[in-house]
């Protein structure tokens, strides 16, 4: 009888794709012309053959190709195995096998495993309010080295405030993503287009509100949370009934808001 699918799947699962001798790596990686070399054989611990190494006429046949009589070597120590059936027994090849199978086991028990990665907020990061941006560099200021966007806006009512909120919230987050490669001229002139747009969407009735949360990436390989600052932008109507308006009388020639 053959050896089965489900019996190769025992032998090299519980032998973790190792020699059960010299413990090497029995599957070569692929290279950029060549696919993957199997460097090893399922070895008959006893044959089946009366001339091969080991035979045991008083096994039974349908114990010749099970997982508990073969073991996995690679052609260099199957070789070996078979020329020096004097030192390589029947005993000897099954006691070399489970052991193999036992440092597989613990070799992957001891294997280090990642928690999943994961953004934990932190009640106190999180704004209770965001504040109204009037100008490019309050923008940019926001959006500069932030890992994430948080952005939204009201329902839109025409084509025209589509291509005009759209376009401002991509142009902030193409900034953003680029902000640390700004010269100093270039940031300059980035708040220069940035406060252009605002401009423009506060013609078209709109107000621009923003906040930073500064949220935690924990897991994987790293054992410490890294910081993972979020820029959120709102861009709401100015007639939007959640926005809160501050009397800011002190401050001459500046209108000013908050939404919650």
């Amino acid at each position: 009888m053959p050896i089965t699918d489900r019996t190769r799947k025992i032998l090299w699962g519980r032998s973790g794709n190792r020699c059960a001798i010299c413990k090497n790596e029995i599957v070569i990686d692929a290279t950029d012309q060549d696919d993957e070399s199997v460097v090893a054989d399922e070895c008959h611990i006893i044959s089946s053959r009366p001339n091969g190494p080991r035979h045991d006429p008083s096994c039974p046949a349908d114990k010749i190709d099970s997982a508990e009589n073969l073991i996995l070597l690679c052609r260099t120590h199957h070789k070996m195995v078979d020329d020096q059936t004097t030192t390589f027994t029947v005993d000897i090849l099954h006691q070399m096998k489970a052991n193999h199978e036992v440092w597989v086991s613990q070799k992957l028990k001891k294997e280090k495993k990642y928690k999943p990665v994961k953004l934990r907020r932190v009640k106190q990061n999180i704004p209770d309010v965001l504040s109204r941006l009037t100008t490019g560099k309050e923008i940019l200021d926001l959006v500069a080295n932030s890992m994430a966007y948080a952005f939204d806006h009201d329902e839109l009512k025409s084509q025209e405030e589509v291509d005009l909120v759209g376009g401002f919230l991509q142009l902030a987050q193409d900034w953003g993503e680029l902000s640390d490669i700004l010269e100093a001229g270039d940031r300059v002139q980035t708040a220069y287009e940035l406060t252009a747009s605002l401009q423009e969407l506060e013609k078209a009735g709109f107000f621009v509100f923003g906040g930073r949360e500064v949220q935690y990436l924990e897991g994987g390989i790293h054992d410490h949370a890294t910081s993972w600052p979020i820029a959120i932008l709102r861009v709401l109507r100015q007639s939007n009934e959640s926005i809160m308006h501050v009397n800011l009388g002190n401050i001459a020639g500046r209108n000013s808001g908050q939404t919650s």
